[in-house]
């Protein structure tokens, strides 16, 4: 696939870079990184691939901190600045009224949730959501899947080492980046077909 159109989108913590698929037109998926990766992670291409393919606009906005070239994320609440200030521009970019489906993988998840209700999304997507870090169960990040008051698809590998929330749609075999093991049928299809089919629902 070519290479997307890329509109840079000034915040408080600094240039958003918004990778987009599509004319903004009608529907559209927004979708973030998460804190170890970029906007290429193979989950976000498959989860973008499903979008399109189900009618709607995609943008990929990488976060500040990453464009900045730092390796680290920022904390919670200033990823989720920059998110709604990328998500404000969208909303006065595109026709009122549109559908608005948000997510991401990992972190990137964790921001879509705890910002779906502010930017009034009508759904949420979540790619390996970080339930709880690895070995500590008890730090459950639960709650914020329970945030977003609209419908919500998660989908975690079977080997992910932070947890599989309640819920969520497996992918056998997959971990944390949905790396499978040598045999089992490869993780990237499986998310198109589980987000497309999907999206086509929520229409």
């Amino acid at each position: 696939m070519p290479a997307s159109p890329v509109q840079e989108v000034h915040t408080a913590r600094g240039v958003a870079r918004l990778h987009v698929d599509g004319d903004l037109g009608g529907g559209l998926l927004v979708l973030g990184h998460g804190a170890g990766g970029g906007v290429e992670a193979t989950d976000l291409l498959a989860a973008r691939d499903a979008g399109l393919a189900a009618g709607l606009s995609v943008v990929r906005v990488e976060q500040p901190w990453r464009v900045r070239g730092r390796p680290v994320a920022e904390p919670p609440a200033q990823l989720d600045a920059a998110w709604l200030a990328a998500g404000a521009w969208l909303r006065a970019a595109a026709p009122v009224g549109r559908p608005l489906v948000v997510g991401g993988r990992s972190a990137g998840a964790r921001v879509a949730c705890r910002t779906a209700t502010a930017l009034e999304a009508t759904a949420v997507l979540c790619l390996a959501f970080p339930l709880a870090p690895p070995g500590r169960p008890e730090r459950t990040r639960a709650t914020e899947l329970a945030l977003p008051g609209v419908p919500l698809l998660v989908v975690q590998g079977s080997r992910d080492v932070f947890g599989v929330p309640t819920g969520a749609v497996v992918i056998e075999g997959a971990d944390h980046a949905f790396a499978v093991r040598r045999g089992d049928p490869a993780a990237a299809p499986q998310i198109e077909s589980l987000v497309r089919t999907w999206l086509l629902q929520l229409s």
